[in-house]
């Protein structure tokens, strides 16, 4: 990063819309904080127009307020009650499985040998790495979204697990349409989607010391998989699948806890070094 240039940015876009009399646009680097916490604070330092010692007119709650995991709420009944009893059992189970899975990549468990890794003779002939982008409509997403009842990240890994699929085939001329599973690590943000409304009460409050900043981010293993289907829309349903079976485990939250230990006994040079491990490994 250049050093003569400032970290933060703000521009003011005076420009009305149906939503609002000018626009701002800010941009700071990650490290400083997730987006919940950044808008928390920007929210908080901000003022009405109309009147001074107001807070700007608040976004609308989010539909989703609770945390990652939102358990069924109990109901009455035999039935709902082993359902509600199952649902905790289920939540155990795989967050065990995939705790361990966790451990095993981290300490000797890597993907099978596709073009996708490096190694070998292949860094040797083709050494070089590439950013390769392709820019994909919203409104086609949501469409999609809405045709097979999914969300947003679930299209976008279903597109992600059917391009790399295509490139794969197309490029090593392998007809065994035997399923490949490639893995990658993703971070979950875990503050709750209620927490911006949260938060800037308690400012006002003055009860702005209980209020947890920085970035609260988890890690979650997430396999692609590498297969020949004849449906396109069979990716997207399959990804649908392994995401909410990850949102049916607290992953993210261990992981979360034991990088806070991490930084807490070993410093920031070391939970740095420990995550371009865990990178690494994944990789190779």
């Amino acid at each position: 990063m250049d050093p003569s240039r400032p970290l933060w940015e703000f521009h003011f876009l005076d420009i009305p819309t149906s939503e609002a009399t000018s626009t701002a646009v800010i941009r700071v680097p990650h490290s400083f904080g997730d987006g919940m916490s950044l808008m928390t604070l920007l929210f908080a330092t901000a003022r009405s127009a109309a009147d001074p010692t107001r807070l700007p007119a608040m976004p609308k709650q989010p539909q989703r307020r609770g945390a990652i995991y939102v358990p069924p709420p109990r109901s009455a009944g035999a039935l709902a009650f082993l359902r509600w009893v199952w649902s905790y059992l289920l939540l155990a189970w795989n967050t065990m499985v995939d705790v361990a899975f966790f451990a095993a990549t981290v300490l000797f468990l890597s993907d099978p040998k596709t073009l996708f890794k490096l190694s070998g003779d292949n860094m040797v002939s083709n050494p070089r790495r590439r950013f390769v982008h392709r820019s994909v409509s919203l409104d086609d997403v949501k469409f999609i979204k809405n045709a097979v009842n999914c969300t947003v990240n679930d299209v976008l890994v279903g597109v992600t697990s059917a391009a790399l699929s295509q490139y794969y085939f197309r490029k090593s001329g392998n007809t065994n349409t035997d399923q490949i599973c490639l893995r990658s690590v993703l971070p979950v943000n875990l503050r709750a989607s209620s927490s911006l409304h949260k938060y800037v009460d308690m400012i006002e409050s003055s009860k702005s010391d209980d209020v947890a900043w920085g970035n609260q981010l988890g890690y979650i293993i997430l396999p692609f998989h590498v297969a020949m289907l004849d449906d396109p829309l069979a990716y997207v349903r399959k990804a649908k699948k392994t995401l909410d079976r990850k949102k049916s485990s607290l992953e993210m939250l261990f992981t979360c806890k034991i990088s806070e230990l991490f930084l807490k006994m070993f410093g920031i040079k070391v939970y740095i070094f420990c995550s371009f491990v865990l990178i690494f490994f994944i990789q190779d």
